[in-house]
């Protein structure tokens, strides 16, 4: 049996603060409606509302951070985007003990939290692609994804416990901390990182060179539609799926909590087929084939019904769905820093972030509309019929990634 393989000290530092951030995240799952419905007695509109106006706010304010990220050092950066999210994010148990919690502060600390997102997301990436071999990308994307849904199965269980034992923004504190928490493993990386030199005049378009980037490269256009629009969707029945779960069908919070963290270990075992099926089919292949399988599910939630049945059926379709999804997302991760040229990789993020911001923004809030009108379940219904056809844009063709310089020996040790 081979050992694990090792990425070094430094990856080990990085790996663990997105560990314990991704820890916090998860336990903080859909904190902000279960506070909008169960602290400020919101309905389907005002919970929609909150999600798509932070995500599209957030967006528009994280607009020029890509450029800004692109020539700058990253981890400084994504010290300071830990920080702005911890700082928001402690505002909200502060106001909660005084009294003085509102929706319009939630809005506020979701549009910070948002765009603070953007501006880590864009340094991240860039600072993975140079931290570890080209080789290692895929082991090192799997790694993170592994622990992504081993906090997803551990998280909202044990988030729904918190609020029922300590109140509902316990875990947005922790959530908080998690970030400090982030922040100082980032800073415990250590080593020098050369600023990054300027090999083009700056561009007035900023942003706009990471979508012309995208839509220019034939594989990564067809990859960014069909994640931006499979995400979107997949995310805008989140809100209405609370709304139904907790209100309408009934469900405690821990149950809620627990039908969507069981079926995470999907998520485990996906992960950890990543590189094997990758290594055995080619990673295009497996690309293609878990993206279109994971199309298949969420149309099945449509027809939840109260108590222990419709449990079942939530757990068995999220767990397919996460599943494919485990695959799926270190295969796609790769491919996407594969394909960008180490200069233009925070551009690129950071135009990704956006988009898929912005479009989840304007479905979430068109979705609670039309749960308003047509009722949840049909809103649900077309979000499913619609994910069934987003397969169709996902790349035919297997194109050699661009070539990418070794990073230096200091840090890949």
């Amino acid at each position: 049996m081979r050992g694990r393989r090792s990425l070094g000290r430094q990856f080990g530092w990085l790996w663990a603060a997105y560990a314990v951030s991704t820890a916090g995240t998860w336990l903080a799952f859909d904190a902000f409606p279960l506070i909008a419905v169960l602290v400020l007695h919101a309905g389907t509109t005002e919970v929609a509302a909150l999600a798509a106006a932070g995500l599209a706010v957030g967006a528009a304010v994280a607009m020029p951070l890509g450029p800004w990220v692109e020539f700058r050092r990253k981890r400084p950066v994504m010290v300071g985007m830990d920080l702005v999210r911890f700082a928001a994010l402690m505002t909200v148990p502060v106001a909660y003990a005084l009294d003085w919690l509102s929706f319009v502060q939630l809005l506020v600390v979701s549009i910070v939290v948002a765009a603070a997102d953007i501006g880590f997301t864009a340094a991240s990436g860039s600072f993975l692609k140079s931290l570890v071999h080209a080789q290692d990308l895929l082991v090192a994307n799997a790694r993170f994804e592994t622990t992504t849904w081993t906090a997803t199965v551990l998280g909202p269980p044990l988030g729904g416990a918190s609020i029922g034992l300590f109140g509902p923004v316990m875990t947005v504190v922790a959530n908080a901390v998690s970030f400090l928490l982030s922040a100082l493993g980032i800073r415990a990386i250590g080593g020098a990182e050369e600023p990054p030199v300027r090999k083009e005049p700056a561009s007035a378009g900023g942003l706009l060179d990471g979508w012309r980037y995208i839509l220019a490269h034939q594989g990564l256009r067809l990859l960014f539609c069909n994640t931006v629009t499979f995400n979107a969707l997949l995310i805008a029945v989140s809100p209405l799926l609370a709304v139904l779960m907790l209100g309408d069908l009934g469900f405690a919070p821990w149950q809620y909590g627990l039908a969507f963290a069981l079926p995470s270990l999907g998520g485990l075992v996906g992960s950890r087929l990543a590189r094997a099926l990758a290594s055995r089919f080619g990673q295009h292949r497996v690309l293609l084939v878990s993206g279109t399988l994971r199309a298949i599910w969420p149309i099945g939630l449509t027809f939840i019904r109260p108590g222990t049945p419709g449990l079942v059926l939530v757990m068995a379709v999220e767990f397919g769905l996460i599943t494919c999804c485990g695959v799926f997302g270190p295969v796609y991760a790769t491919y996407r820093l594969e394909h960008t040229k180490t200069d233009r990789v925070a551009r690129t993020l950071a135009a990704w972030s956006v988009t898929t911001k912005w479009t989840t923004a304007a479905l979430t809030a068109v979705w609670g509309v039309l749960a308003d009108l047509a009722g949840i379940r049909t809103a649900i219904a077309l979000a499913g019929l619609l994910i069934l056809a987003t397969p169709l844009a996902l790349p035919r063709r297997d194109r050699a990634p661009q070539a990418v310089p070794e990073p230096a020996a200091s840090s890949a040790t």
